[in-house]
């Protein structure tokens, strides 16, 4: 037992040194790629110099670095076994009544621990500096910014907040303008809902502006159940929204950290919001810890083929193959949730589970044959 318990350690201890190592390089790589990229589109942007490019290249780094972790972690286990059996180590294991499941749970365990800090630590500083990037990103080198630019120019609302009306309240609206401390509507056209969807008003005011709580419509005309117009006044709504809810809601979810999605997507859920995107995203990263360990087993799978068949280049090719393949099945998956198709829940965690039922039945073939 302290035998096996010293084996697994050690591997464990290779495993995390290359996995850390393929990650940080993967990193690099594709942060390279994406700064190139920059400078291209900031080549026609006379206020868009060198420094910003960098900037928003470097605020990208934990939000690449997040979404390489499965990739880092199979390219950098690969490398380890495959290394383990090249010098034999695994055969000198096996020889004295290790099976690869005793050795293996250490790697597994680094593998989940990865993927743990990563949804728990890097999530939450990927989306600041994330949304950080994103903001100059549109500002200097898309000349647009906000919900008008995400909208197309008009903005739907629905807000159910506790004492208004049982059914809600709907407000539609052109030309938002985000201010500091403030959100301006222009255009806005109001609907009171009963609780069975049905209109019992309507309001038409020229501006609406949000702050501390309220929506302030100014010369607001009232249309009653009669379709009669009121004469204009100020009207105030209270509600439950802020500036920020209503421009994050219209942002990528990846601008929100792994701890603020939870309450984000009630919020969004009873403001009318779709949330859809934002609930597929949080699985998404509470399934990261086990499509870590799913990849963690399948390198194991695929690399320490090579000390029993001689093809390296071919091991090493169906294990990158492989994990491709996962990719673009996540990448299914997550349209097919995007739209509707699928439930999130079975959108986000199929790819992880699809990865491991084919790292173990790999490993139990080599086992046990």
């Amino acid at each position: 037992m302290p035998f096996a318990l010293t084996l697994s350690a050690y591997v464990a201890r290779r495993f995390a040194t290359m996995a850390i190592i393929m990650i940080l390089a993967l990193t690099g790589l594709v942060a390279l790629f994406d700064f190139i990229e920059l400078l291209r589109r900031a080549a026609t942007r006379a206020d868009a110099g060198f420094g910003l490019v960098l900037t928003i290249a470097g605020l990208r780094l934990p939000y690449v670095m997040l979404q390489i972790l499965p990739f880092g972690i199979l390219l950098g286990g690969i490398i380890a076994f495959w290394r383990l059996a090249r010098s034999s180590e695994l055969v000198v294991a096996r020889a004295a009544g290790v099976s690869a499941w005793g050795f293996l749970a250490g790697p597994v365990l680094v593998a989940v621990c990865l993927g743990v800090l990563s949804i728990t630590v890097v999530s939450p500083l990927s989306a600041a500096m994330f949304s950080r990037a994103e903001r100059l990103d549109a500002t200097y080198l898309r000349n647009a910014s906000g919900p008008a630019m995400l909208s197309g120019g008009r903005l739907w609302l629905r807000q159910a907040d506790v004492g208004l009306d049982p059914g809600g309240t709907i407000i539609m609206a052109g030309r938002p303008e985000l201010g500091r401390g403030s959100f301006l509507l222009r255009d806005v056209s109001l609907w009171r809902l009963s609780p069975t969807d049905r209109p019992l008003e309507r309001v038409e005011a020229p501006a609406a502006r949000l702050a501390e709580g309220a929506w302030t419509l100014e010369n607001a005309v009232t249309f009653g159940a009669n379709r009669q117009p009121g004469a204009p006044a100020m009207l105030v709504v209270p509600t439950t929204l802020t500036a920020d809810r209503i421009e994050e809601s219209f942002a990528s979810p990846d601008t929100l950290s792994f701890w603020a999605l939870p309450e984000f997507i009630q919020v969004l859920e009873s403001s009318g919001f779709s949330a859809i995107r934002h609930r597929l995203h949080f699985h998404s990263l509470l399934s990261l810890p086990l499509l870590s360990a799913a990849m963690a087993l399948m390198a194991a799978g695929f690399s320490m083929r090579q000390s029993r068949r001689g093809d390296v280049a071919r091991t090493l090719g169906l294990g990158v193959a492989a994990g491709f393949s996962l990719f673009l099945l996540d990448k299914v998956a997550e349209e097919f949730g995007q739209a509707g198709n699928l439930p999130v829940e079975l959108a986000a965690w199929v790819p992880s589970l699809a990865g491991l039922m084919l790292a173990l039945a790999l490993l139990l073939h080599l086992e046990d044959g």
